[in-house]
């Protein structure tokens, strides 16, 4: 059994600084209550501002992950889904919805991308458009900033249509330490932001057409919904069904007095923009569906499932008989590890639980946040929070319904932690020990540890705590620069070892142009399409890359000697 270590657990580290702190506190009363009631105040009053305190948080954010530039560079794309997800920004950002099908595809094929009948990635467009600004702007990275910090105003604007402005503004300061400077959601290129905006728009259109309701609240109402459906469709259709159920109470006049009642001409006012935009959205989703796999009711990733996996996607389902493929990297990736993760027993749905706690809990929270907890109860309880608590139960039942457990899935429902978050601060700020405000300091205790822990990842050059969402290894970016200054344009087989390959480890993505890109990566295949490969590209220089023997050698590529004939078509 483990042992724990005062100067390393980061629980006790947590307890003893919080110990500090409240000792602190009570030894210096006299003066440090007075002095944190009064910053508290001026911080009130600056929250109180209409659209100030978002500008500032927005660009907050984006200042400070630009000072971490020197410990936390660009991120470099490492994981399967950054690559797709890239992909589509390029596309984008070369005025196309998806590429036409390349002859030599099946050199070109990789994990989380669709070949035929369009070259594309299989995942919602949300992401990919933050990344097509990025890559306009210079690099596809800068919209993953500008979306992050466009969250964390985001959260903040929501929780202004739920608690006072001087919370709102905190919970939209807690989003940022959490999510701004040292998460995968900022740091690489999965996403996250974008369904966080969209659960955010939901929630705060639904709280200002409770209290007051006016013609933008439908459409932003609308934009929400329309930026989960095209992010995260499976979690999205989640978060709006407590939504949609208070809504619906709410046009039929249930969800106020009588003396408060909102008229039917108001309530039809309200219902006809947002109708307009679900039918633009159902509209622009069919034609993109169709754009990519021909077909306006399959989306992308379904057609990607049935093609090449065979594992179970939900706890309840048995996995279909393994499929075969015509290079070994997939059948690892798809019959093995796939498979493997989850294969319809109790001990490995406790095990990918257990994983999601811990993924989760290393995303949304930290450890300070456990001093929250005589407060959450009370949370809870708030009527005011109840549409708030739905979401959150259902969401949750949702997200450990899935066999995989990428803490991003949960992105939509990132306000609604956030609030009651802050709420239980609020309830814990009201306990006292005497005559002593003790819960004020342990919820400023729990503030101070947010903020301690993200500056301790940022020294420690710790891009996340989940530390393998976003450490990609630059070997493969740097052949690439390269050889994108290198005249002339390359091909770059890749050869792996059969015995020794990372499955996580992959090399062969390219963008949205193939045929004129200067540098291209290609999988070694069998001999004969390693021939029809160097036959159409012989106007290239061809070089071979091993990643699993030397990361950084580049040498002119030779075929293999082979005694088995080529394998006939």
């Amino acid at each position: 059994m483990p042992t724990l270590s005062l100067h390393s657990h980061p629980l006790l580290n947590t307890l003893l600084v919080t110990l500090i702190f409240l000792a602190a506190a009570f030894l210096t009363r006299a003066w440090s209550e007075p002095a944190a009631n009064h910053a508290e105040l001026l911080l009130s009053r600056f929250a109180n501002r209409r659209s100030l305190p978002l500008w500032i948080l927005f660009l907050a954010i984006i200042t400070a992950r630009l000072a971490a530039l020197p410990l936390l560079p660009v991120p470099v794309p490492g994981i399967h889904d950054e690559y797709s997800y890239l992909l589509m920004g390029d596309t984008f950002a070369h005025g196309r919805l998806a590429n036409p099908a390349h002859p030599m595809w099946r050199s070109f094929d990789s994990f989380h991308i669709n070949w035929l009948p369009t070259y594309s990635s299989i995942y919602p467009p949300a992401q990919g458009l933050i990344l097509a600004i990025g890559q306009l702007l210079g690099r596809p990275w800068f919209g993953v900033l500008l979306s992050a910090a466009a969250m964390c105003a985001a959260i903040a604007w929501i929780l202004r249509a739920w608690m006072p402005p001087r919370w709102a503004f905190l919970g939209g300061a807690l989003a940022a330490a959490k999510f701004g400077v040292a998460s995968y959601w900022i740091n690489s290129y999965w996403g996250g932001a974008a369904a966080a905006v969209g659960g955010a728009l939901v929630l705060g259109a639904l709280g200002r057409i409770k209290r007051r309701p006016t013609i933008k609240h439908p459409i932003l109402l609308g934009l929400g919904v329309a930026i989960l459906a095209n992010s995260r469709p499976y979690e999205g259709l989640l978060f709006c069904i407590p939504a949609a159920a208070w809504f619906l109470w709410w046009l039929a006049g249930k969800s106020h007095s009588r003396s408060r009642a909102t008229p039917p001409t108001q309530r039809a006012k309200i219902l006809l923009p947002l109708l307009i935009l679900l039918a633009a959205t159902a509209t622009f989703m069919g034609y993109y569906n169709r754009r990519l796999t021909g077909n306006a009711l399959l989306m992308p990733h379904v057609l990607r499932t049935r093609a090449y996996h065979s594992s179970a996607l939900f706890l309840w389902e048995h996995p279909r008989p393994p499929l075969y493929y015509d290079n070994p990297q997939f059948e690892e990736l798809y019959n093995g590890f796939e498979r493997e993760n989850y294969r319809h027993t109790w001990s490995d749905a406790v095990r990918v639980s257990h994983e999601k706690l811990v993924r989760l809990g290393a995303t949304f929270f930290w450890w300070g946040a456990l001093l929250l907890l005589p407060g959450l109860p009370f949370a809870l309880q708030d009527k005011k929070m109840r549409l708030l608590v739905f979401t959150i139960a259902l969401g949750t039942l949702g997200v450990f319904a899935v066999t995989w457990s990428f803490p991003h899935y949960a992105a939509p429902f990132t306000c609604v932690i956030i609030a009651l978050l802050v709420q239980s601060i609020r309830h814990l700020r009201a306990m006292r020990l005497s005559a002593w405000p003790l819960g004020k300091w342990i919820a400023r205790a729990a503030v101070l540890l947010l903020f301690l822990d993200t500056a301790t990842h940022v020294a420690r050059r710790e891009c996340d705590p989940l530390w393998w969402t976003c450490k990609g290894d630059v070997s493969r970016q740097v052949i690439q620069d390269r050889l994108s200054q290198t005249p002339g344009k390359h091909l770059i087989v890749v050869r792996y070892d059969p015995d020794n390959h990372n499955i996580h480890d992959e090399w062969v993505y390219n963008g949205a142009e193939i045929d004129t890109a200067k540098v291209l990566w290609a999988r070694e295949l069998d001999p004969a399409q390693n021939a029809r490969l160097l036959a159409y590209f012989k106007d290239r220089q061809i070089w071979l890359v091993e990643p699993d023997t030397d990361n950084t050698e580049l040498v002119p590529y030779s075929p293999p000697s082979s005694d088995s004939s080529p394998p006939e078509d």
